[in-house]
């Protein structure tokens, strides 16, 4: 089997794992798992529970570099030169912030949660994106 032909199972087993994660977190920790907010107060000076938080992006970074030892030919790379690719990344931290969250705070664990607030940042998120799509489709 081909990796396009395996793909919809590979994004079911990442799904199943990134809900199973996100419950873990907020069962022990009373945390979400929103990567903006975790990441965040990694970086910030005053934060009291860093261990788990630096134990959440090294789990990421981990799954990252596993995944392209496992299946090399499913890790490609940007078709968009670097500097666009950091502007778009600043843009989407900027955005982060403004909304107070993230795709994966707001639509992982706020829509599990039945957060209003999230639902509302889920369907700007979704409409925003398809709109992208559509005029970058459109050159």
């Amino acid at each position: 089997m081909g990796i396009v032909q395996t793909s919809w199972i590979l994004g079911l087993l990442g799904g199943v794992l990134l809900g199973i994660s996100s419950a873990l977190l907020l069962a022990t920790h009373g945390r979400i798992a929103g990567i903006s907010g975790i990441f965040g107060h990694v970086l910030h000076p005053d934060t009291a529970d860093r261990a788990w938080r630096i134990a959440y992006v090294l789990g990421l970074c981990a799954a990252g570099v596993t995944a392209s030892l496992a299946m090399p030919q499913a890790v490609t790379s940007s078709p968009r030169a670097l500097p666009l690719v950091a502007v778009a990344g600043l843009l989407v931290g900027f955005g982060t912030r403004m909304g107070g969250g993230c795709t994966s705070g707001h639509g992982v664990c706020g829509l599990g949660r039945t957060s209003g607030r999230s639902l509302i940042a889920v369907m700007t998120f979704m409409a925003t994106g398809a709109l992208s799509a559509w005029l970058a489709g459109m050159r």
